[in-house]
């Protein structure tokens, strides 16, 4: 073994397995422009600050309604949503984003 052989993470051999299957599909990988990278960044923080309103809006209402634990689980299921929602929402305006580059 030589000695400058550094065994790859997981990460680094997934990575490597994603770049082939990509590049076998005819999938091109562009590097992302330095307004793209900003833009991505913004929707991020964007979407981190609406995240962290809906938890902080959210915790009072669920220790209120543990007396009811059907209440309980529709506001869980809805808080779910709703981070759902977001997150989806973020993802999609982040992909538009790269398409655009």
């Amino acid at each position: 073994m030589s000695s400058n052989f550094e065994p790859k993470s997981a990460y680094e051999l997934a990575m490597e397995r994603l770049k082939k299957k990509d590049a076998e599909t005819g999938i091109e990988r562009r590097a992302l422009t330095d307004g793209q990278k900003a833009a991505i960044a913004e929707v991020r923080s964007q979407y981190q600050a609406k995240l962290a309103d809906l938890e902080i809006r959210h915790q009072p209402i669920a220790r209120a309604a543990t007396i009811d634990p059907d209440a309980v689980a529709e506001l869980e299921a809805e808080y779910r949503r709703d981070r759902q929602r977001l997150s989806e929402e973020r993802e999609r305006k982040i992909e538009k984003i790269r398409e655009e580059g």
